[in-house]
């Protein structure tokens, strides 16, 4: 069977319709309806009831979900693997959030690389809604994020907690959101919190969405923002950013996530590596 219809199958599971399927897939809706059409002649059983709402898997289609996502898996790890120099076993796929490669996963991959010698790495960066697609889909084998996505046949474990404080350019500042603050979004339950602690704070006048950038920006411009004490710690040793220590400390935890069913050792040896990085990480 084409691997590509299994890949349209999964895409309109996700999606829930043919045209945001298609969307996901960079193909024509046409395209998606004549590969289920196909994809159902060839199983001889219809997949979808499709509606104006959108599409509803039938119970054929919910009894086909897995072995379509085993087979997707299953064809993106031969693919690595058949291309790989006789010393290397397999190809590991992983994939963080952009804020997660800033040292925790920088410091992980060279790790892997003295510790588990004969595997290869294939990295990525993105969203987690993105990277948690990757992963059902087959192409990443572990995925670190912010906000996982819990669903059927997906493992989920805490790999540490960060802790976002209030940091400033400036060490005689104890005013908490001056002018110079930029506001992070962290996330919704960050908002929440953001909120609850500072109810009567105006809007923010510079917000971003990428911990980093804020890191970037107050370095240059001087200023105020709240950023994980993992990324920061560099700087506040030579004095060039200070925690306001009355504002509140926000914690935040991070997720490790992959697919159920990995017993390999050196998966496991690479977890490992990965919950010691994270420990190193987060020691005060």
């Amino acid at each position: 069977m084409d691997i590509a219809l299994a890949r349209t199958f999964l895409a309109i599971c996700e999606t829930g319709n043919f045209v945001k399927a298609a969307e996901q897939l960079y193909v024509t809706q046409s395209t998606v309806s004549s590969r289920v059409k196909l994809l159902e002649e060839l199983l001889g059983q219809q997949l979808f009831i499709r509606t104006k709402a959108g599409a509803t898997m039938t119970t054929p289609g919910a009894h086909f979900k897995p072995y379509s996502e085993k087979l997707v898996q299953t064809w993106e790890q031969a693919r690595h693997d058949v291309g790989l120099p006789e010393n290397f076993i397999r190809v590991f796929t992983i994939g963080a959030e952009f804020a997660l490669w800033e040292r925790l996963l920088i410091n992980w991959i060279p790790w892997i690389r003295t510790s588990i010698p004969d595997l290869a790495v294939s990295a990525d960066v993105g969203s987690s809604a993105h990277l948690m697609r990757q992963m059902v889909n087959g192409m990443l084998d572990l995925v670190v994020t912010y906000t996982p996505q819990h669903r059927t046949g997906i493992v989920i474990e805490t790999l540490m907690e960060e802790q976002l404080v209030l940091v400033s350019t400036h060490s005689a500042q104890t005013d908490t959101l001056g002018a110079g603050y930029v506001y992070v979004d962290w996330g919704p339950e960050f908002r929440i919190e953001h909120m609850n602690a500072f109810p009567n704070a105006d809007t923010p006048i510079l917000s971003v969405t990428y911990g980093p950038l804020a890191l970037q920006l107050i370095l240059a411009n001087g200023g105020t923002a709240y950023l994980p004490l993992r990324l920061i710690r560099p700087m506040l040793k030579r004095k060039q950013l200070h925690i306001i220590k009355k504002a509140p400390v926000f914690p935040r935890p991070v997720f490790t996530a992959y697919l159920e069913g990995e017993e390999s050792q050196r998966f496991k040896t690479a977890i490992q590596g990965l919950r010691y990085v994270a420990s190193m990480e987060t020691e005060t």
